[in-house]
């Protein structure tokens, strides 16, 4: 069995976060495949009602908060999916404009056993600091530095779990095959041995690639129907990408604080050709996990 599961590792192309073709077999996912539920999380929240503590409340414009638009995004999406993928399910993290926890995101994306985590949230930029003169000393002059709004960034960016934040997966991937009675997990619980190990691996290189490969088509829709400026496909150690054991995906879908993007992003127009957008990526990703034509 090591024998065999160590020739269809080493088999395997190297896969490149920079540029990636998405093979159509996978010895994890196999025939017979279906994707069943849908993860989706509106990012950010506000503090709850009779709490005390810091909540981090996103990102937030002129007139706007990332709370609120990712929220009505969540609600468009869901009704979305459901009609155009009525064999799917579609659980939202957050409901309401309440704060959850990172830590509380990610199991309830893991409770729900889902086959993709999608995280949604609107970008913005750090004060940027400026030398100004404000006089001048012995013939020289004087600065002072401030901090000036930075309107500069626009477009989508799409975020992958980085490869430096693998244990934390490792460990959600191994609860979530237990409990979902993996035959093969279960048989080899112990994951200091060779097969499980194995087995372990390439369910991450399963799930990273899947990852990256929904974020391709994700940004692909968004920049090439839509006109959407593109900054990119990106990893970062995020906690609820981490720690979802599942293909997971986070759309920055625009800089709140770039007044022509919050106006798209508030617009009826704006949300329904990103809600739209993702729907046709999410259509094309399940028919390529399950090997079958659109």
């Amino acid at each position: 069995m090591i024998y065999g599961l160590s020739l269809i590792l080493t088999s395997l192309p190297f896969f490149s976060f920079a540029l990636s073709n998405f093979s159509q077999k996978d010895t994890i996912t196999g025939n017979g495949y279906k994707l069943k539920t849908i993860i989706v999380d509106p990012g950010h929240g506000g503090r709850p009602s009779g709490t005390t503590g810091n909540y981090s409340h996103g990102a937030s414009g002129s007139y706007s908060f990332e709370r609120n638009v990712t929220l009505v995004l969540a609600f468009k999406l869901q009704k979305e999916l459901e009609k155009e993928l009525p064999s799917v399910k579609v659980v939202l993290t957050r409901t309401t404009e309440d704060d959850v926890s990172f830590q509380r995101r990610a199991q309830i994306a893991n409770e729900n056993k889902g086959d993709l985590f999608i995280s949604l949230h609107c970008n913005s930029l750090p004060n940027r600091r400026i030398h100004e003169v404000v006089g001048h000393k012995h013939h020289k002059p004087v600065y002072r530095t401030i901090e000036v709004p930075d309107h500069s960034g626009r477009g989508v960016l799409m975020l992958v779990y980085g490869f430096w934040r693998s244990r934390e997966g490792e460990n959600a991937i191994k609860q979530n095959l237990i409990e979902g009675g993996d035959s093969e997990m279960n048989a080899n619980p112990d994951l200091n041995d060779p097969a499980s190990m194995i087995l372990m691996n390439e369910y991450k290189r399963k799930y990273r690639k899947q990852s990256i490969r929904l974020a391709e088509l994700i940004d692909g829709e968004l920049v090439d129907t839509d006109g959407r400026h593109n900054e990119g496909i990106r990893e970062q150690g995020i906690y609820v990408l981490c720690h979802s054991a599942m293909p997971a995906v986070l759309v920055e879908t625009g800089y709140i604080d770039n007044p022509d993007d919050e106006a798209y992003l508030n617009s009826e127009d704006g949300q329904n050709e990103i809600v739209a957008s993702i729907v046709r990526a999410l259509i094309n990703y399940k028919a390529e996990v399950e090997q079958v034509s659109p």
